[in-house]
């Protein structure tokens, strides 16, 4: 058979297609391969792109955090400016210093790391951080922890822009923070010790207003003891043996019925006096400013010498009366008394309502005799609106008569004798009738001893021995220490025994700031070095017993007696008990009907922490 020569034999065609077969599965496995290894780097590439967006976000999150942490540094360094200013000194030294905080931020002097921050306040001021009042001071309920409570509150505005110098990143963050300095009187507090607190063998008490003690509260009684408003206490609250009492015998019952009933480990509550709140230092604001300062220092601020209208000093031959518009007024008015033992002319002809001859003697006081500058209120009062010198001085000026006398008995002090000052015929205190038609009331204050002789404050016969306090004048009664007589009480037979100094029912309408001796036991079975509790800080010295002492209050005490030293003794010695029906006045709830002059304690409280948009000082988001 012939074959073609076109034609080939079947063998090599076999050939050539598996030849041609091979070279196709080569060529499609280079193309796979080629396809894979694309893919491959499309992955890779995704994948760095995307570890390189990651380590971007890492690095612009963690640049936006120390960013917003330098901006919150700026900020809490105006605040905590702010707050020791505020706190020392009050609104006055807030105010004043504004700039100062504005000009606060973090500087590279104080550690290198800040030189690598640029501050700014949102308005564009380099090195500013932007503080601005934002509400001025309004008469509110407080908030936060001091819930229950009404003061002055101002609110303020804290921003900074901050920007990292050498971050990866051209980023500014910010930080807003909006405060409030809060100023509330002492006297919204039923109760309110700078020191330990007791309770200690009390008889039944209920506590109606707020109740606070910078260190310890001793609540252990013999009878049932009830808040009706928070306690809280910069230490703890304890029921505990204490004054000789085990505590098996104080078998009343403890009823905390506020909201919330009690804190302990509570932050110490300030008076703007300076940088310390000891009895030693705050006790200065009974005392007359030394020679050479500043009457607008933040003690002078809070001096009672200070803010009086009217200051009566009493010396060995003289009586001096200092009237005064304010406490820099340079032409005070003057008047001078002069007396002996054997003519008071001078005092009779000047001083009408007072008198220096009465002497009584005091048995807590080791029987010594209390040499009187005594003041008769209900003369007083009818005295102020005819004499020339207050008239000319004061009323003329301002419409108003003097609402805050200060009187010192400055009478040299014996081992037997000791001055001090005493208030008599007193249901009807001296006051002006206020713009809301409200009476401004008055404050009597002295670093002596104060007397106070049957009922004070109570224009209304038909309220006295009760709660109604609708008809009485705004009152405070500052001093040394404080003892209430009866209107029964009889000079006469102050130095003869306690059975024969009988008392009748009084009742006192208004606030006290006094002081106390210390307890100094150790020992809980030691009954002789006791302050007697709060229930015995208004000293007694008749026998008591089936008699009543109401009292519409606020009990304050910031320091520790000087004058009237004594140690409280217990009931039998020289006084018994009365039925006691204390209760605090809730007029001091009302910012019109708060005593002259009332002191007023200084915290600031945090509103908001929010993170604005760079560049803005009004963000009001959540």
């Amino acid at each position: 058979m012939k074959f073609s020569h076109l034609s080939h034999p079947p063998a090599d065609r076999s050939a050539r297609r598996a030849i041609k077969f091979g070279k196709g599965r080569r060529a499609y496995a280079l193309i796979m391969t080629l396809i894979m290894v694309a893919l491959s780097l499309i992955v890779l590439t995704g994948t760095m792109n995307r570890t390189a967006t990651n380590s971007d976000l890492n690095a612009r999150n963690g640049q936006y955090n120390v960013s917003l942490y330098a901006a919150e540094s700026a900020t809490e360094k105006a605040i905590a400016r702010m707050q020791w200013d505020f706190v020392n000194g009050g609104y006055s030294y807030v105010t004043n210093n504004l700039g100062v905080y504005q000009g606060s931020i973090p500087l590279s002097s104080e550690d290198p790391y800040w030189a690598n921050f640029r501050f700014s306040d949102g308005q564009g001021n380099m090195d500013q951080t932007y503080v601005q009042c934002t509400s001025n001071s309004t008469w509110r309920a407080i908030q936060s922890q001091f819930s229950g409570l009404n003061g002055w509150a101002t609110s303020y505005r804290i921003v900074s822009n901050v920007r990292q110098t050498n971050g990866r990143f051209d980023l500014t963050n910010a930080v807003q923070e909006d405060v409030e300095l809060d100023s509330i009187p002492v006297f919204q507090f039923a109760i309110f010790y700078n020191s330990l607190l007791e309770f200690t063998w009390c008889a039944p008490m209920t506590v109606n207003g707020r109740t606070h003690a910078n260190a310890n509260i001793f609540v252990g009684s013999m009878a049932d003891l009830a808040f009706n408003s928070t306690v809280t206490a910069s230490g703890g609250i304890y029921k505990t043996n204490w004054d000789g009492h085990s505590l098996g015998s104080m078998t009343g019952a403890v009823n905390y019925n506020g909201n919330p009933g009690y804190g302990t480990n509570f932050m110490t509550l300030q008076l703007p006096v300076g940088t310390n709140n000891t009895p030693a230092a705050v006790r200065e604001l009974i005392l007359p400013p030394p020679l050479g300062e500043d009457p607008n220092s933040a003690l002078g601020l809070q001096r009672y010498y200070n803010k009086a209208q009217v200051v009566i000093v009493v010396s060995n031959t003289s009586v001096t009366e200092i009237i005064k518009s304010s406490s820099t007024d340079p032409t005070p008015t003057i008047v001078t008394g002069v007396y002996s033992p054997a003519d008071y002319k001078g005092i009779v002809t000047n001083f009408p309502f007072l008198s220096v001859s009465n002497t009584f003697f005091d048995p807590r006081e080791m029987s010594k005799t209390i040499k009187a500058t005594q003041i008769d209120v209900n003369v007083l009062q009818q005295w102020l609106p005819n004499n020339f010198a207050i008239t000319n001085k004061l009323k003329k000026a301002s419409g108003l008569y003097p609402n805050i006398f200060y009187v010192a008995d400055n009478r040299t002090e014996t081992g037997t004798q000791l001055p001090a000052v005493r208030l008599k015929n007193g249901n009807i205190i001296p006051s002006n009738p206020t713009m809301a038609g409200l009476p401004t009331g008055w404050t009597l204050a002295t670093p002596n001893p104060l007397y106070v002789w049957g009922h004070y404050n109570c224009p209304d016969p038909a309220a006295l021995g009760s709660t109604d306090t609708s008809k009485t004048y705004p009152s405070s009664l500052i001093s040394d220490a404080l003892t209430l007589l009866s209107g029964n009480w009889n000079d006469a037979l102050s130095g003869g025994s306690l059975s024969g100094r009988t008392p009748s029912d009084t009742t006192i309408n208004a606030a006290i700031l006094t002081g106390v001796v210390y307890t100094t036991a150790t020992d809980w079975t030691d009954t002789t070095h006791f302050s007697g509790g709060v229930h015995n800080l208004p000293r007694l010295l008749e026998s008591w017993t089936g008699h009543s002492l109401t009292l519409n209050t606020s009990i304050i005490n910031f320091y520790d007696s000087r004058k009237a030293t004594n140690q409280f003794q217990n009931p039998g010695v020289y006084y018994y008990a009365p039925n006691r029906k204390f209760s605090f006045d809730m007029n001091f709830t009302n910012s019109m009907k708060l005593p002259p002059g009332t002191p007023c304690i200084g915290q600031l409280v945090r509103a908001k922490w929010r993170v604005p948009p760079p560049h803005t000082v009004t963000y009001a988001g959540p």
